[in-house]
Order: C-alpha cells, then structure tokens, then sequence
C-alpha cells in the first residue's frame, strides 16, 4: 500500500517541525513548506493527500493558497490552522473546500486524529467512539 502524502505549511519552523515528527511516526510521507510558493510547487509535484495550512503566511495566504490547491485538484483535501479570531477568514475557507480547521495551539493528538480519520489510517491503539 502507498503511504498516504501529506503537506504541513506553516511560516512557524517549530510548528512545521512538531507535524513533521507526528505524521512521519504516524507512517505518512510528509512535506513542509514555509510559504505559499512552496505549497503549490509541493501540490503539483507529490500531489499531497492531505495538506494542514496555516490561515497566515507571509506573501499569500492560506485562503489563496486553498483555492489554488482546489483549482489545481478538488480531490486534495485540506485542513486549516489558524490564530484565535479568524472566524470570518475560516467561514471563506470551509465555503472554498477546507475541511475543518484548528486553533493555535493545538492538541496535537486532535490533529493527529483528525488527520488519520480523514486519510483512513486509523492507528490502532487510537478510535474516538461516541457522538
């Protein structure tokens, strides 16, 4: 089986690192990008799963970042990461195709769930259970 691509962009090196170590334990093939130029070359080259997108980066955004990742494949699917207080920035997202998103900070075994849930790669030891 194909290990499942997944794309961490963040401008923070120490959140891009925390995701990287997680998801690489977790099995996945994981990318990092910096800034949204990165993303999208990532995007059209691995053709990622799934990407975790910081709200804010520095030159473009994570919302023009979205659309083009869902120009680019509507397939792809994409969790958001943002700062407390984006609510109107998050409601565009979900309206462009995000999945969901999640606050900084974030628990890390949240993430971690949420990403094994939406890639079908449930880890063992881990099931949520209940409503």
């Amino acid at each position: 089986m194909d290990k499942k691509r997944l794309l961490i962009v963040d401008d923070q090196v120490g959140i891009r690192i925390l995701l990287l170590e997680v998801f690489a334990t977790e099995g996945y093939e994981t990318f990092q990008a910096a800034n949204g130029r990165t993303a999208l070359d990532i995007v059209r080259t691995n053709r990622p799963d799934l990407v975790l997108l910081d709200m804010k980066i520095p030159g473009m955004d994570g919302l023009e970042i979205l659309k083009q990742i869902k120009e680019y494949d509507r397939e792809i699917k994409v969790i958001m990461m943002t700062a407390y207080g984006e609510l109107d920035m998050i409601k565009e997202a979900t309206d462009l195709g995000a999945l969901m998103h999640f606050t900084k900070p974030f628990d890390i075994d949240e993430m971690r769930m949420a990403v094994n849930m939406q890639l079908g790669h449930g880890s063992s030891s881990h099931f949520a259970t209940g409503s």
